[in-house]
């Protein structure tokens, strides 16, 4: 099983990583901030507008360490990537199943129901946990709806009439979202998903960690020989990693819904945290996003019982023994994918 292993996360503007014999140093001018020992991280998330040396960047390819630069606000820019480590049977399988509609359609499915189950499951948990603050009679309405769309992904016979299913569900759940938010109500107010540009804080805060959720899904992806850019239910555009963006549905609402509902409900983050521009755009603060991601690499070494293979292993693994599970769904090895299905 593969170790979960820390990730580094640079937000100070004007740092510059370097690389200094085995260890990364990040520096501000010529003061040193911190050295860490590559062999103790399996990722870099750069918010820095000075970037990195390339020989830091060259040693991060070498070791398969994921190193992604960020505008200073948040904004994904690029990434570096090392030698393909693909199996060549494996994408060539990947590759002739992306263009079999019936066999894409099957495992689209999946994502989609495991996707569905997830976000059923995290209105359900907010009815138990907090029945006398949320309106029960609401959540249930929508939990209500989703079950029906699970039961009707099962007679669905196209990748149109499924992205239908999945995008009248999505709207179904973010209808009643901001039900789960407890604390900060009249800052934190969610009406509807907002991605360009997010408007209002709670947007900014998903938009901001789907982008890490769907970088820590391609570097899964990448690590047992499959090509994130060719996909079954997200189709392939240039640019767009969308066997990433596959996987990462059924993790959304367990890993990233959840973690910014706690988030605000724990005071891990306050209205304070967020910078409002005059173009309406709402963007987290240099304070806001350092807070929420070391609550992230905590929330990231909690472990859990995995509900397929019965093992515990930390939440930051999740989305490598999807892509686990994926790999040997696609070579025939098991009898078809297992979505991530958690309560």
């Amino acid at each position: 099983m593969r170790h979960l292993l820390n990730t580094l996360y640079v937000f100070t503007e004007d740092a510059y990583i370097g690389l200094d014999g085995e260890n990364a140093v990040i520096r501000q001018n010529e003061k040193e901030l911190g050295r860490i020992p590559l062999h103790t991280i399996e990722g870099i998330l750069c918010f820095s507008y000075r970037g990195a040396s390339p020989s830091l960047m060259g040693a991060c390819a070498e070791r398969g360490i994921a190193l992604s630069f960020f505008s200073p606000k948040g904004r994904y820019l690029a990434g570096v990537h090392g030698e393909d480590r693909g199996n060549v049977l494996l994408r060539k399988t990947q590759y002739a199943c992306s263009e079999d509609d019936a066999r894409s359609l099957e495992l689209a499915r999946s994502f989609i129901i495991g996707k569905l189950y997830n976000s059923r499951w995290v209105l359900e948990r907010a009815t138990r946990d907090h029945g006398m603050r949320v309106d029960v009679e609401r959540l249930k309405l929508a939990s209500a709806a989703l079950g029906s769309s699970i039961a009707e992904i099962g007679r669905c016979d196209s990748l149109d009439s499924l992205r239908g299913i999945e995008g009248e569900a999505a709207s179904r759940y973010f209808g009643v979202f901001d039900e789960l938010i407890l604390r900060h109500k009249e800052s934190f107010t969610f009406e509807a998903r907002r991605r360009r540009p997010p408007t209002d804080p709670v947007n900014a805060m998903l938009s901001l960690f789907y982008t890490v959720l769907a970088t820590d899904c391609a570097a899964a992806l990448e690590g047992v020989g499959l090509d994130p850019y060719v996909g079954f239910l997200h189709a392939d555009r240039p640019g767009r990693k969308s066997l990433s963006l596959d996987l990462m549905e059924e993790l959304r609402a367990v890993m990233v819904d959840r973690f910014v509902i706690s988030a605000i409900n724990n005071r891990i983050i306050d209205p304070t945290c967020f910078d409002y521009r005059e173009s309406g755009e709402v963007r987290l603060s240099d304070d806001g996003r350092r807070a929420l991601f070391d609550s992230w690499q905590e929330r990231k070494r909690d472990t859990i019982v995995h509900p397929f293979l019965k093992e515990k292993i930390p939440w930051g693994l999740v989305p490598h023994v999807q892509a686990l599970l994926l790999a040997r769904a696609l070579r025939g090895d098991m009898d078809g994918y297992p979505p991530f299905m958690w309560k």
